[in-house]
């Protein structure tokens, strides 16, 4: 949590059990549960559920995502499903989502649950890790990479411009990894427009 706040600059509140919940602001940006291992992704829907793949649905408000406010650094921006099946049928049923083939090996998941379609979601086939790859925002990613090798931290892939804007991959001293998104238009970075 330590390396996490002092990269995407979260006050850090103690929580019951053990846990903690970082803030940006007024807003609730992670919480760490006690025990769990990786990150847990939470989508809006009618009823709360669990889903495959380390992920949930609560019917609560929606803290992030395409209908929130544009994210500001620190906060959730985008999430990646990073998988070796090209499948996706799953995701559309339960969650009720469209898709659409936005590059090679790259699927975009738009809903249209509060109006106009907007991007929600996308799934990389791909042979590295496997799971829900979270994206947070940052206003110079360079600047963030420096801050994560001054912590111990690595940073995995270098900042590098893809289809969603400049990224850069970084894993937490202890593990745990997330990826950078500079200055996100809005949920989904470049995919918001």
């Amino acid at each position: 949590m330590d390396f996490f706040a002092g990269v995407l600059g979260w006050t850090v509140i103690a929580e019951p059990g053990g846990s903690f919940s970082g803030w940006v602001g007024d807003r609730l940006a992670a919480q760490v549960v006690a025990g769990d291992r990786g990150w847990h992704v939470v989508f809006g829907g009618d009823e709360r559920r669990e889903l495959v793949g380390n992920s949930s649905v609560d019917s609560g408000r929606v803290l992030h995502g395409p209908w929130a406010p544009p994210p500001r650094h620190g906060e959730p921006c985008w999430v990646e499903l990073m998988t070796g099946s090209p499948e996706d049928g799953s995701w559309l049923a339960a969650l009720g989502w469209e898709s659409r083939s936005a590059a090679e090996d790259f699927v975009l998941f738009t809903s249209a649950r509060h109006g106009g379609p907007r991007a929600v979601a996308g799934r990389l086939t791909t042979s590295r890790a496997v799971g829900w790859q979270t994206y947070f925002a940052v206003d110079d990613v360079a600047a963030a990479c420096a801050r994560v090798s001054e912590l111990d931290g690595r940073v995995l892939m270098e900042p590098t411009t893809v289809p969603t804007g400049l990224i850069a991959s970084i894993e937490a001293p202890r593990g745990g990894s997330c990826v950078l998104l500079e200055k996100p238009a809005g949920w989904g970075g470049a995919w918001c427009g």
